[in-house]
């Protein structure tokens, strides 16, 4: 019997037209180029234009030229899996308006909100779609607009100056070709550590999880649990990292999801064409490129241009690899992730 896998036929991104350089940032905060390159490997980002880029316009942008490039129109994608963690709305998702811009039809819209790790765990789900069937032309996309929700003050310093936006998309599409394709998705995570990588509040939380419930007017039923001033005047309404504890957490799982996926294709590192990580910190993909011998040349990191942009940080470094022609018919991807929750995931490609 003829085995279905799930291939990539089209890739696009789209970053906005602001770069903003480390530079720039020292006009905000106290920080320096020196401090931003020697801890994260960046050296400037993209910032949105505002009242004119959004996660579902710039997720819509990349989704056209990866649907130019596999030869699909709107009326050929009957399912669309959107990831991102800074949605144009609280709710509905991102994948309904994408599907809107982009004139989609009825099709099934999914949002994924698994962060850093969205566009892996995207893939896994489109994978499952397309073995059996379900569809046959699924659009995925991640992501992010950092920009409108970041702290620019020294207080914030630590994760402002990581973060940037944009988008990366793909047309996925069933291949009966003999070993191409998706060949082994592995997607974990631990909850236990899920205040360590967080954007908390405005939440629906209320400080059960926390303990934080000193923040919550006592005296007014009716005042929000959602924000409150307390958590203005104090920036708790801003994402909050633990820098080293996450560092020590991704080192760890980035190797270990990787052995995970060669392992159950009876591959060796020695195999892998390409590595395309998570464009977390520049520091954290060079410890795992040395942790796994590999060399230059097999891990491709574009962090320094645009920072880290979560879910959509894998899709852009693959599009641009893939461009630039170090990924090619037979090559060996290798897709890895990790981040709030924390979840980590890997996928290995036969192109």
């Amino acid at each position: 019997m003829t085995q279905i896998r799930t291939k990539i036929e089209g890739l696009g991104f789209f970053v906005p037209k602001n770069i903003v350089t480390n530079d720039d940032l020292t006009k905000v905060m106290d920080t320096s180029d020196e401090w931003i390159r020697a801890r994260t490997g960046i050296e400037e980002r993209r910032y949105i234009t505002r009242f004119e880029d959004t996660p579902s316009t710039m997720g819509a942008a990349a989704a056209r030229i990866a649907m130019e490039r596999a030869g699909v129109k709107p009326e050929d994608i009957d399912f669309v899996i959107f990831a991102t963690l800074s949605p144009d709305y609280y709710f509905p998702g991102g994948g309904v308006l994408v599907q809107r811009e982009l004139g989609l039809g009825h099709c099934g819209c999914l949002d994924v909100r698994n962060q850093c790790s969205g566009f892996v765990y995207g893939l896994s789900v489109a994978d499952q779609y397309i073995r059996t069937g379900t569809y046959k032309n699924i659009l995925l996309i991640g992501s992010e607009v950092h920009s409108a929700g970041i702290d620019f003050s020294t207080r914030g310093r630590d994760v402002t100056v990581i973060f940037g936006d944009g988008a990366g998309a793909a047309v996925l599409q069933p291949t009966t070709e003999e070993g191409k394709g998706v060949l082994t998705t592995h997607l974990h995570a631990d909850g236990r550590y899920a205040e360590k990588l967080a954007f908390k509040n405005p939440g629906s939380h209320a400080g059960v999880f926390t303990g934080e419930t000193d923040v919550f007017p006592k005296d007014d039923p009716y005042a929000s649990l959602m924000i409150t001033p307390k958590m203005v005047e104090d920036g708790d309404h801003y994402p909050n990292m633990d820098g080293q504890f996450v560092f020590k957490n991704a080192v760890r799982r980035f190797p270990e999801v990787i052995g995970e996926a060669l392992q159950a294709t009876g591959l060796s590192v020695s195999d892998i064409d390409l590595l395309v990580p998570h464009q977390a910190n520049l520091r954290i993909a060079q410890f795992v490129q040395k942790t796994l011998q590999l060399p230059d040349e097999k891990v491709y990191n574009n962090i320094q241009k645009y920072g880290n942009t979560t879910a959509a940080s894998i899709p852009i470094a693959l599009t641009e690899a893939w461009e630039k022609g170090l990924v090619k018919d037979g090559d060996l991807v290798c897709l890895a992730a990790f981040g709030s929750g924390f979840t980590w995931a890997s996928a290995l490609i036969r192109w």
